[in-house]
């Protein structure tokens, strides 16, 4: 019987095969796609993200992140990161970095999903391999979850997201997000000839429709070459609870509110490294607590400006506010980029 199965071959999903094997457990993951794989996101390491690979040991080609920058209507309010640097650094990069350190740590990935889990008082048995524990990071629509029927009715709000990759010379050092009246638009320096650009929103459009609504944002990219665009959502996913008997959920898969603070990275690392602690003392019910640590800022700060923007004249005073009152701006923004 071996130590720990992985359920997805992502960027948590390989950071826990990581933290596994570091702690000296055996592990395997289980992921049906090959190559490096992309993903529709804004692409942006927050400084905590950053340092918590350098602790595994993976540092992605990128750009450097200062800070973040908000934009609407003329308005303008700046946060510079307190506690290292961000790093702009496309999917596939990001990918292809922690595939490279998993296949250097001698870990096993098998090209299959997990299909049926079969759980007993000291095992879990995963497709015919019997393991201590299963770790579920596999995404927003997590099939563990649901069989788990670990699924919560997600809310009336069904945000989705959008994103291609403009060749232009990156013009800030910040992520730059540009507001709207019913979307953002999140631009991302990934490299120095390329930037990302994520497009949030409820209204179901192309991407060239939602970008009408940033005229600045249009104009800057007009004579760059854009790439296609990959999309993702309903963004809002929940689960009950994010530990069943010997399964456990990390990422995406463990609950997601939305992508506006950008920092799915950090937060998906931070779980994983609590689920292999967990697993490792035999204590899987420790990792509810240590998520709901984690997670807290992200879900309290996330779901309070997506309540306070839903209503028009608050959304059209965020960026106006946050320039007047620049220290709390900069203390929210440095909440979610601090190291977990």
């Amino acid at each position: 019987m071996i130590d720990l199965v992985v359920a997805g071959g992502g960027p948590v999903g390989l950071a826990t095969a990581l933290y596994a094997a570091r702690a000296g457990l055996q592990v395997v993951v289980h992921e049906p796609r090959t190559g490096t794989i992309d993903k529709a996101c804004g692409e942006g390491l927050m400084p905590g993200a950053v340092a918590l690979l350098a602790g595994l040991g993976v540092d992605p080609e990128g750009r450097p992140l200062t800070g973040i920058r908000y934009h609407c209507d003329g308005a303008s309010a700046e946060a510079r990161f307190r506690d290292g640097v961000g790093r702009g650094v496309r999917r596939t990069v990001l990918h292809a970095a922690l595939r490279s350190a998993v296949a250097g740590a001698g870990i096993r990935v098998v090209g299959a999903s997990v299909t049926h889990v079969d759980q007993h008082p000291t095992a879990v048995v995963v497709d015919g391999t019997s393991a201590r524990y299963l770790v579920a990071a596999d995404g927003l629509h997590s099939p563990t979850r649901r069989r788990l029927g670990l699924d919560l009715p997600r809310g009336l709000l069904r945000r989705h997201g959008l994103r291609l990759h403009a060749t232009t010379a990156p013009w800030s050092e910040h992520v730059e997000v540009h507001w709207a009246v019913d979307a953002e638009a999140y631009v991302t320096p990934v490299a120095d000839d390329l930037v990302g650009v994520a497009l949030l929103s409820s209204r179901r459009c192309s991407f060239q429709e939602q970008l009408a609504s940033f005229p600045t944002l249009r104009e800057r990219l007009q004579g760059a070459d854009l790439s296609s665009v990959r999309g993702a959502g309903p963004l809002h996913q929940r689960s009950s609870r994010r530990v069943a008997g010997r399964v456990l959920l990390a990422g995406d898969a463990s609950g997601y509110v939305d992508a506006l603070t950008g920092e799915g990275i950090a937060l998906g690392l931070a779980q994983a490294k609590a689920a292999v602690a967990a697993i490792v003392a035999d204590d899987p019910l420790s990792y509810e607590h240590a998520w709901r640590r984690i997670t807290w800022r992200y879900r309290w700060l996330t779901t309070a400006l997506l309540q306070g923007t839903r209503l028009p004249l608050l959304r059209r005073q965020l960026v106006p506010t946050a320039a007047a009152l620049p220290g709390v701006f900069c203390s929210a923004v440095n909440q979610l980029a601090r190291p977990v």
